[in-house]
């Protein structure tokens, strides 16, 4: 019989956890090897202050060895002969085979066994539980691949070939259809077609995450689609008819005089139609873009146009007016 633990930290058996603890904590700087250098015996109580406080420290634990004793703290050991055989206290030991016995000796096959099961690690309560857990069913695992399509595909629709493996071997092509519409970053599920399941469990799903290449020139937002579209000072003022691309094909669109760089025109149903509901509309986004040389005549003609216009762009605003 090993030395009561209760005794090794110095509190009653009624002690509370904050006491267990408080005790504990001071013994072990107490006893702590940098601290007694020229004691030999410091270590060992060192050991047996860890040892008690490995046990009275966890609530579980510690009722086991209330109602159990040392035999609930013991460890197993495997003799030169092959022999398992549970070794607890001043060395009293038990072989594996008789481990029934010990339960009983303890109450009876009831929580005796269940203690020493989880306990022991391999023996005949824990092996049952295994085995029943092993038997309940268990869905297989979601698995995810990557897509990549392009603009054009993902805005509408296509079909990809998504090749399947079993065990490293077999081979299954699937077609899955990819709708009209899908983002970058939307994920496509394909039911039953993930991880298999255990003992019965459903197969889990495969998830197709979409990955979008960029347009040369649109750009998107939602359903809507937009375009940039350079235009003359003199389009701008005067107004113009001028073809512009769309996911359709190329529309004309009418330009109204007096066009500001930033301003934006809607083509209406002319963004991405998705498998139900409306269609988002095609933003364009109009850019001003000035002369970069002139030549003299179109330099005085430019200079005439601004004294008979005679105006002032920034007569309105906010940081000339001191309006809110």
């Amino acid at each position: 019989m090993g030395r009561d633990y209760y005794e090794v930290l110095g509190v009653d058996r009624t002690a509370s956890a904050d006491e267990i603890k408080r005790a504990y904590r001071r013994l072990i700087k107490k006893y702590h090897p940098d601290r007694n250098p020229n004691d030999p015996s410091a270590e060992g109580r060192f050991k047996e202050v860890q040892a008690a406080y490995d046990v009275l420290g966890h609530k579980d634990k510690r009722a086991e060895y209330d109602q159990f004793g040392d035999a609930a703290v013991g460890r197993w050991e495997t003799q030169p002969t092959g022999q398992r055989v549970y070794t607890w206290g001043g060395g009293s030991q038990i072989p594996f085979d008789d481990l029934q016995d010990l339960f009983s000796a303890f109450g009876g096959g009831g929580s005796g066994a269940s203690v020493f099961g989880d306990l022991f690690g391999g023996g005949a309560a824990r092996t049952g539980r295994r085995r029943r857990a092993a038997a309940q069913p268990t869905p297989g695992r979601d698995e995810e691949r990557v897509v990549r399509l392009s603009f054009e595909e993902a805005v509408r629709g296509t079909t990809v070939d998504v090749t399947l493996h079993s065990d490293g071997k077999d081979r299954e092509t699937l077609q899955v259809k990819v709708p009209a519409g899908v983002e970058d970053g939307s994920r496509i599920r394909i039911r039953g077609r993930g991880g298999s399941g255990r003992s019965g469990g459903a197969a889990g799903h495969l998830y197709l995450r979409c990955e979008v290449g960029r347009h040369p020139y649109f750009r998107r937002d939602g359903l809507d689609i937009h375009v940039d579209l350079p235009i003359s000072i003199v389009e701008a003022a005067l107004g113009a008819k001028l073809e512009v691309p769309t996911l359709s094909g190329p529309v004309t669109l009418t330009i109204p005089p007096g066009t500001s760089s930033g301003a934006r025109l809607r083509l209406r149903g002319k963004g991405i139609q998705p498998p139900t509901g409306t269609a988002g509309d095609q933003i364009v986004a109009v850019q001003v873009v000035a002369p970069r040389s002139l030549d003299e005549k179109q330099r005085r003609l430019l200079e005439q146009l601004r004294d008979a216009l005679n105006e002032d762009p920034r007569a309105n605003v906010r940081w000339r007016t001191g309006k809110p």
